[in-house]
């Protein structure tokens, strides 16, 4: 028998459908991992917490912040705005980007003291 599982099927019903009932529709879940699976790539989440400390940058300035090219930059950018986590503007020849409040929230949440200390 596997340590991982139970050797007698015991539902606490009550208390387990209550929990099930609580749980995020499926299309909510899916849109939560999408944004999650974005920042799960190192250089994405490198932009985005550059983006976090920075408030509002163009791609040069991202670039030379993380150490890439304009190019990798703006495709992981790209990445990021479909995800839901980074909007744009334009202003004059610059096209300046931000997090979205939903990614800021990430980030906070990411930065937050008892998430310092890293097990691994």
């Amino acid at each position: 028998m596997s340590d991982d599982r139970c050797e007698l099927l015991c539902i606490d019903l009550e208390h387990a459908e209550g929990l099930r009932t609580t749980l995020p529709e499926t299309d909510t879940l899916q849109a939560r991992a999408e944004r999650l699976r974005a920042l799960g790539e190192p250089t994405r989440l490198r932009i985005a917490y550059a983006l976090h400390a920075g408030a509002e940058l163009c791609v040069c300035d991202l670039a030379w912040i993380i150490g890439s090219s304009q190019g990798l930059v703006s495709h992981h950018l790209r990445q990021l705005r479909a995800a839901g986590l980074v909007t744009s503007r334009r202003d004059g020849k610059l096209v300046m980007y931000r997090l979205t409040p939903i990614a800021d929230r990430m980030l906070s949440a990411s930065t937050a003291p008892e998430m310092e200390a890293d097990p691994v």
